[in-house]
């Protein structure tokens, strides 16, 4: 049995749902991926798939085998980008995608001097605000902030997404200034639709470090901490939410690479500066492993490097 392409058509199964769906796309018959999928059951010794007429879902063991099948896959195509030509130039159309924000204010950027390094390669950069389906939009590369990645995904650690509690000097003048993350609860959150819409969490590390030494660092919390919030506006897309903020409507919940610059001119204060809200990791998903272009894997190297340091 070729073990190395039993995992790739387990994976191909799982990700496209059945197996016809993993036949198509490797080009094989139906029989022939059942007959892969049989094989790498028996060498592990267990059944990977649950198989009925309507739905095939992943057994115990098969969620078990399913990451380490794709890191055999990722190091078996490493192996071979090792000896890929060095003169091997990118070329061709890429189609990114990433929430409006993110996209206007950090993305923009670094597609821009991609490009300039990269001359032979066109972007079609898609600011959507919502979660695609990669096969079906054909997307190559999707940029998430989550925390909850789904695990038929592909990931690529890119950095991490700080954020930030502000509000206008004017809201603060008649509303008072919060203290502590309990005195949020009763100031008017604006809420972003599907991230922190009714809770906000609160990372103890930053708390934890400014404490101090003896007996008041011993007592600091080292749990994270979260509060209920809710108030008048709440929106699915970033800077619909930081007008409103801006508009002296309400308290923020917001991505640091958003509105850095609003606190440094002082049109925005930054709030309980003893807590840090609870990071958000940043990975670029893709669709598959295999016969990964060119473009895909230069434009990851590319952001990772780009984003690994920067203050979000």
């Amino acid at each position: 049995m070729d073990r190395l392409m039993a995992m790739q058509v387990f994976v191909t199964v799982v990700d496209g749902g059945s197996l016809s769906a993993a036949a198509e796309q490797l080009d094989l018959s139906r029989p022939v991926v059942s007959r892969y999928v049989a094989e790498l059951e028996d060498w592990v010794g267990a059944r990977l798939l649950h198989r009925t007429t309507r739905r095939l879902s992943l057994t115990p063991a098969g969620n078990e085998l399913l990451p380490r099948c794709r890191r055999m896959l990722e190091y078996s195509e490493d192996m071979r980008h090792a000896l890929d030509a060095p003169d091997e130039t990118p070329r061709g159309l890429l189609r990114i995608t990433a929430s409006t924000s993110f996209a206007q204010t950090q993305l923009i950027q670094a597609v821009v001097e991609y490009g300039r390094r990269y001359p032979g390669v066109a972007v079609d950069l898609l600011a959507l605000d919502r979660t695609v389906n990669l096969v079906e939009e054909r997307i190559d590369l999707a940029i998430r902030m989550t925390n909850r990645l789904e695990p038929n995904l592909i990931a690529r650690p890119l950095g991490v997404c700080h954020s930030v509690i502000c509000a206008t000097p004017d809201y603060l003048a008649r509303h008072g200034t919060p203290r502590k993350v309990e005195d949020l609860a009763l100031h008017n959150c604006l809420t972003h639709s599907y991230v922190g819409r009714s809770l906000w969490q609160f990372d103890p590390k930053k708390k934890k470090a400014r404490a101090g030494k003896g007996a008041a660092a011993t007592k600091t919390k080292t749990q994270t901490q979260s509060v209920a919030v809710g108030g008048t506006i709440s929106a699915n897309e970033v800077t619909v939410l930081l007008q409103a903020v801006l508009a002296g409507v309400g308290i923020g919940h917001m991505p640091a690479y958003t509105v850095a610059p609003l606190v440094a001119s002082g049109q925005l204060v930054q709030l309980l500066p003893d807590y840090e809200p609870l990071q958000l990791g940043m990975y670029g998903v893709y669709a598959s492993r295999k016969h990964m272009p060119a473009t895909l894997r230069t434009m990851l190297d590319f952001l990772a490097q780009r984003f690994a340091d920067l203050p979000f």
